[in-house]
């Protein structure tokens, strides 16, 4: 099932972990449309200033149910588990900032804020963390490294 015109429901519920259902409520299924709406606009934006054209937005997890949530370590309070959050793929720390720059300049522009934007470094490691809510968004920015 497409969620929007890149991107999946399968790869938005993708997990490693095995034997554990990972189907979204009703209402993650609407957060993750919205997810993938900002998605699209960074892919988008992405191939227009750096990309080769069709590059894709690769994520390494979205949606995740309070089971899986738990068997990856994932918060308690986790943007994954409403469906409003998704760590994104890079290749480097370059690609990290890019990606950071055009969410920062999306929400700019539409002058419509997101929850988070987490620039996440784990060993050699690291990927973009991005949650949009329905409401409430904070707009936190944070540069984390475990």
């Amino acid at each position: 099932m497409k969620l929007s015109e890149h991107f999946s429901l399968g790869e938005m519920t993708r997990t490693r972990v095995q034997g554990v259902d990972n189907t979204p409520t009703d209402e993650a299924m609407g957060n993750l449309q919205r997810l993938c709406r900002w998605l699209e606009m960074l892919r988008a934006e992405w191939n227009c200033r750096y990309g080769e054209g069709d590059d894709p937005i690769i994520i390494n997890s979205a949606y995740r149910s309070a089971a899986v949530n738990k068997a990856v370590g994932g918060v308690a309070t986790s943007n994954h588990l409403t469906g409003c959050a998704a760590d994104i793929r890079v290749t480097g720390i370059e690609q990290l900032l890019r990606y950071a720059t055009i969410i920062m300049d999306i929400s700019d522009e539409a002058d419509e804020p997101f929850d988070e934007l987490i620039l996440e470094r784990q060993g050699h490691k690291m990927w973009l963390h991005f949650a949009v809510r329905p409401n409430g968004n904070r707009r936190k920015i944070s540069i984390c490294c475990k």
